[in-house]
């Protein structure tokens, strides 16, 4: 039998002066835990974007609960954003969307 693969939800806060896209934010996160980890390991993460409000700067994007504290390394150590010096703080994590959105 198939076991279903627990997710971990996480709301990042972008701090940067000029407004960025969210694929592009994403694409460097990607690319951060690839460097960090490999393709193993980022095919393991299974890192998605879930949602991005441009106006507070937080996107919310889903990961691996095995994984999880390899992908908050992985968003720590991002600190360019297409070529732009940006910083990534991770505002919550949660299991639910739901609870997400109560923590943040």
């Amino acid at each position: 039998m198939i076991k279903r693969e627990k997710r971990r939800y996480l709301a990042l806060k972008v701090s940067n002066e000029q407004h960025l896209d969210e694929h592009v934010i994403m694409d460097a996160i990607q690319a951060s835990v690839l460097r960090l980890f490999g393709e193993y390991g980022a095919s393991q993460a299974n890192i998605k974007q879930i949602k991005f409000l441009p106006e507070k700067r937080q996107l919310v994007i889903r990961c691996s609960h095995k994984m999880l504290e390899k992908v908050r390394a992985a968003i720590t150590s991002t600190v360019n954003v297409n070529g732009k010096t940006a910083t990534i703080h991770v505002v919550g994590v949660s299991g639910t969307l739901k609870a997400l959105s109560k923590k943040t």
